[in-house]
């Protein structure tokens, strides 16, 4: 079940991280945060990183094999990098309807899934 959790503590963290990131962007498209000045938006998003980090730093722990887990830190950080890409690519085609998946980008997917692929083999 660690690997489980695990696994459900990054997705969450990465929304948080991928909001962080990027959703500043969005409010700014929404006229939100277009007045903001660049120091107000900093520590909007840390903010948020700070959210995100509460559920990264319990899933790095919790999952490590150092820690009794079930995941090597390569397998930890191919994982993360995973969800990743697949939050980032949700949250982008979702929210900026200018962006959209073009054949680079599934090539991209299938490298990483090649990825999970050998950092788990034996």
């Amino acid at each position: 079940m660690k690997g489980v959790y695990t696994i459900l503590l990054l997705i969450v963290s990465n929304i948080f991280m991928t909001f962080a990131w990027y959703g500043h962007l969005k409010l700014q498209e929404m006229k939100v945060t277009s007045n903001w000045p660049l120091y107000a938006v900093i520590l909007f998003s840390w903010g948020i990183a700070l959210a995100e980090y509460s559920f990264q730093i319990p899933a790095n722990r919790m999952g490590f094999s150092g820690n009794g887990g079930p995941f090597s830190l390569m397998q930890l950080k191919i994982i993360q990098e995973v969800i990743t890409l697949i939050v980032f690519t949700v949250f982008t085609t979702v929210l900026f309807k200018g962006e959209a998946l073009h054949w680079n980008h599934l090539a991209a997917f299938v490298c990483l899934i090649l990825a999970v692929y050998f950092v788990f083999m034996k």
